[in-house]
């Protein structure tokens, strides 16, 4: 039997993000974790996460360019200088719950299989459904190991508010993702 400390936050959003990045970190060196995946619209979040993560290898998993408005990137330069010089990864690409399917939706007023995951992780809240998509992102782009566990840091809007310890997979092999443990959320 293992026992570890939850915390849920009373609210989601930004105002979590320290909180949610120190108890990530914590849990991180209690389990000999070297990988850190984390959601970052802008960057800011990005930037935190590489400046607290200084053992580990932190991928920053963007929006998709075009997510926003067409062509439009979220991601300031500013920030993508800054994870990039604390030798942060960034990865910008299709969300793994939203590529295609979204377009289906949009054009047919139907909801596809990707979507229908998306809504179904949004039971755990926002940042869960981040935190699972991100980790399955990171692991097509080969950016991460399906072989060992990593954190996973999603957010609600903006920041972070999730963190997740999480044995990720490719997208083809969905199912093959385990949720290990939830360090944090909004309750």
């Amino acid at each position: 039997m293992m026992e570890i400390q939850n915390v849920y936050f009373p609210e989601p959003g930004s105002a979590n993000t320290e909180k949610t990045l120190e108890i990530a970190k914590k849990r991180a060196e209690q389990l000999g974790i070297k990988t850190i995946v984390v959601a970052s619209t802008s960057g800011e979040t990005g930037v935190k996460a590489v400046k607290l993560f200084t053992n580990c290898k932190v991928v920053v998993v963007t929006h998709a360019t075009g997510f926003l408005a067409p062509n439009a990137q979220e991601l300031t330069p500013q920030n993508r200088a800054k994870i990039l010089e604390k030798e942060g990864m960034i990865l910008t690409a299709t969300h793994a719950f939203g590529g295609v399917g979204r377009a289906v939706r949009r054009r047919f007023n139907t909801y596809q299989v990707d979507e229908i995951i998306a809504q179904t992780l949004r039971v755990l809240g926002q940042g869960a459904k981040v935190a699972c998509e991100i980790a399955l992102m990171a692991a097509d782009a080969g950016l991460i190991s399906t072989d060992e566990e990593v954190i996973s840091i999603g957010g609600t809007a903006s920041g972070a508010d999730t963190a997740l310890v999480i044995k990720p997979a490719h997208t083809h092999d969905f199912f093959e993702l385990k949720v290990k443990e939830v360090l944090c959320k909004p309750r």
